[in-house]
């Protein structure tokens, strides 16, 4: 065996070159944990030819009402932003205190997540600085027990694409990363008051194909009358695609994404999600149960996983 090759046997693996290069801009906030780089622009001009394909409605079944695109991201940039949105954004492993029956029980979040934006009351001006929506005017700090951060521009490029594609507007952005098939999510549904009565919810898939499950939600029992169960749905979310939920979905199906064990257990998934929140408890919520009190999370290529991020960055308060 020759030298070279002998010292190439015994050398540590390298992580892999990122498929994708960042800009020279980036997005900056005060309540960011650090800087987010802006797309790369050739992802940006792939964005432009978004949906790649048509979306198909499913609402053939009691009370659904979805639009499912396989894939809407273009195939030619979904490795590379799956890598982006995971080495650039910032990521919380979110514990949380729930009281059943009297009982308080510890909570850790089974996967990564962050958030971005605020409610309809409020928006963010050019300075970074929360506003009222009605009348331009700053909020008072002590409005939010969070602090509201507006969606990064690799984000909110996502965002316009989505909103000009479905005809509805966001104005959040949440971010969750799986890490490996035991992060999951049990059976919800995004049902929330501060979403108004019939939400649209746009969630994306990055990385990792992941089972979709969803199932409706039990039947009153009504004297004489039997209500046929319509089944469960299993949708294989593969990379880029995404699925639109509106009308009666969210008030009557529930939704999941179960462990995983076989061939993609040990790669990671992102799962991006655009909705409206029209009050403030919908802002309130969001930071809650995405952000918390914890650490920052980023990612490690050398090591291939999260970990907490103990650098500090003076961010200035400017988009």
């Amino acid at each position: 065996m020759k030298r070279g090759a002998l010292d190439t046997f015994f050398k540590p693996a390298l992580p892999k070159k990122p498929k994708y290069e960042t800009t020279a801009g980036a997005s900056h906030h005060a309540a960011y944990p650090f800087s987010i780089p802006h797309l790369p622009d050739s992802f940006r001009e792939h964005l432009g030819f978004a949906p790649a394909t048509e979306g198909v409605p499913m609402n053939d079944k009691l009370d659904l009402d979805l639009v499912y695109y396989q894939p809407y991201i273009p195939p030619a940039i979904t490795v590379g932003l799956f890598e982006f949105l995971r080495q650039e954004l910032p990521f919380y492993r979110v514990q949380y205190t729930i009281t059943r029956f009297g009982k308080k029980s510890e909570i850790n979040t089974p996967r990564f997540t962050t958030v971005f934006g605020v409610d309809e009351t409020c928006r963010f001006d050019s300075n970074g600085a929360i506003v009222d929506a009605l009348t331009g005017k700053q909020v008072e700090a002590s409005k939010f027990k969070c602090r509201p951060r507006p969606i990064p521009h690799c984000l909110e490029d996502l965002r316009k694409v989505t909103e000009g594609t479905t005809g509805d507007t966001f104005n959040f952005c949440l971010v969750n990363y799986y890490a490996d098939g035991k992060d999951s999510i049990s059976y919800h549904s995004d049902d929330e008051r501060f979403l108004g009565p019939l939400p649209s919810i746009a969630s994306f898939t990055l990385g990792a194909r992941r089972d979709f499950l969803m199932k409706h939600k039990p039947f009153a029992p009504k004297e004489g009358a039997i209500t046929p169960d319509p089944g469960q749905i299993k949708l294989p979310l593969g990379s880029g695609d995404m699925v639109l939920m509106r009308g009666k979905t969210q008030s009557m199906w529930l939704h999941s994404i179960p462990k995983r064990a076989g061939v993609d257990a040990n790669k990671g998934r992102i799962n991006i999600t655009f909705r409206k929140a029209l009050i403030k408890g919908g802002t309130e919520n969001y930071y809650q149960y995405n952000v918390g009190n914890g650490g920052v999370y980023r990612w490690d290529a050398k090591q291939g996983k999260m970990l907490l991020d103990d650098k500090k960055e003076d961010v200035q308060a400017t988009e």
